[in-house]
């Protein structure tokens, strides 16, 4: 029997662990054998000591096989998905998995909820009155096979040793942590069963690497362990300086997703961070023969209205209400205090902290510090400027979405120190900074 402390003393001590300790180790966070101390007691030897690719490897797989490991015998196109390393207004995801599925990709993807400055798929998906994100097995497979996409949340069935080890490294600041993040995030794309997998890797003040070196040292980790788990692998590096999304905020976001899939107002940001990966997955997928075409296909059928239905079946499937694209209004909450804030001087938007941006939607209600935290699907920031933005007394900066007077009035102070005005725009930058793979 491997006890979880002498583990944790020879991770302290830098000496490699076992494929057997690992495997012990991460079945006693799954038992409760393993208490939370000793998970923060590992995953603080490990942000210190790292791991060697043999470790890492041994620790995703035991993760993916604490549960179920899906299969897809009979489908007539790649499984595939994309993991994105979390950021602000990042609605990928929403817009994304419809646009796949469209183009003939089958898409099961497993999203997380929002836990520090960074929000969550799961929770923008909740603010949909009725949708269900906790599916057993069987209803996961039907929707994705019958209809090609749903997008659900972790479960008992799928990688369980994820979830109690993630929430103990938020709470003991090691989710950076990058053997980590390789183990969380693939462990639970392997148990998908997928064809292929892009990363989304983000670097600037909004996400968790703030270095762009960082990030593509993370995305080479990642496409490495991936490929030798004989998953094929990409990653984009992409920038987190400023908003991908006009919107922060769970309901929020939606509506500019449904905004963008129906072809009524779509951020230049956004949409080209998702033909960039509609491009990568469709290539590798086998239904593109270039990156080129793949890109083609995606808007084409962002275009014709195509992935605006797929995402209109997903939340009919998942218990969402079947007229939400048609009317968002009517489902969606809305906030009590909507007001603009307005910057204290004319001139351009020339930096903005998106890590203190995250923390105001936060600080509202709209997300969490603790796991347990409940969270007001209404709140948040939308029309959030851009770098480069011109802002004077009738352009605000944001619109704040509250739920009181005074918690308007603290975050519309929150959102003025987080963004410099200057009296030239900056040299605009692209947001995709560079890829890794084939």
């Amino acid at each position: 029997m491997h006890l979880a402390q002498e583990l944790i003393l020879k991770k302290r001590e830098g000496i490699a662990l076992s494929r057997e300790e690992i495997v012990a180790f991460v079945a006693g966070v799954c038992d409760r054998s393993v208490t939370d101390a000793q998970i923060a007691a590992f995953a603080m030897a490990t942000w210190f000591r790292g791991m060697s690719p043999q470790e890492q490897m041994a620790l995703t797989l035991a993760i993916r096989d604490s549960g179920s490991v899906l299969q897809w015998p009979d489908l007539d196109g790649p499984v595939v998905d994309k993991h994105s390393t979390g950021g602000v207004g990042d609605l990928v995801s929403l817009v994304l998995a419809p646009v796949l599925a469209a183009c003939g990709a089958y898409v099961p993807m497993i999203s997380g909820r929002g836990l520090g400055h960074t929000g969550g798929t799961l929770d923008k998906l909740e603010s949909i009155p009725g949708f269900q994100t906790a599916p057993n097995i069987g209803r996961l497979q039907k929707w994705v096979t019958e209809h090609g996409l749903a997008i659900v949340g972790q479960s008992a069935e799928l990688v369980p040793a994820d979830r109690r080890l993630y929430a103990v490294r938020d709470e003991t600041a090691t989710v950076a942590s990058v053997p980590l993040i390789v183990s969380s995030i693939l462990s639970k794309k392997l148990a998908e069963g997928l064809d292929a997998l892009v990363m989304d890797i983000k670097f600037g003040s909004g996400a968790f690497m703030a270095g762009q070196n960082e990030a593509a040292q993370l995305a080479h980790e990642i496409c490495e362990v991936a490929r030798a788990a004989g998953l094929s692998c990409n990653a984009l590096i992409t920038d987190m300086d400023q908003p991908l999304a006009w919107s922060a905020g769970n309901a929020l976001e939606v509506r500019e997703a449904i905004e963008f899939l129906r072809g009524a107002a779509r951020n230049s940001r956004l949409l080209a961070v998702v033909l960039e990966l509609s491009a990568e997955l469709l290539q590798l997928g086998g239904l593109a023969a270039s990156r080129e075409e793949g890109r083609a296909m995606a808007l084409k059928k962002l275009e014709s209205g195509h992935a605006a239905e797929r995402f209109a079946v997903m939340v009919r499937n998942q218990g969402g209400p079947a007229r939400l694209l048609e009317n968002p209004d009517a489902s969606l909450p809305a906030a009590a205090v909507v007001r603009p804030v307005f910057a204290a001087r004319d001139g351009f938007v020339t930096r903005i902290d998106m890590r203190a941006v995250g923390m105001v939607v936060v600080r509202l209600g709209g997300g969490r510090l603790r796991a347990e935290d409940a969270i007001d699907p209404a709140v948040g920031l939308s029309a959030l400027s851009p770098l480069g933005q011109a802002v004077d007394d009738q352009k605000p900066v944001a619109i704040v979405h509250a739920a009181s007077q005074s918690a308007w009035e603290e975050a519309a102070a929150a959102v003025q120190a987080a963004i410099r005005i200057g009296p030239e725009p900056p040299v605009e930058k692209s947001v995709v900074a560079g890829r890794m793979g084939g």
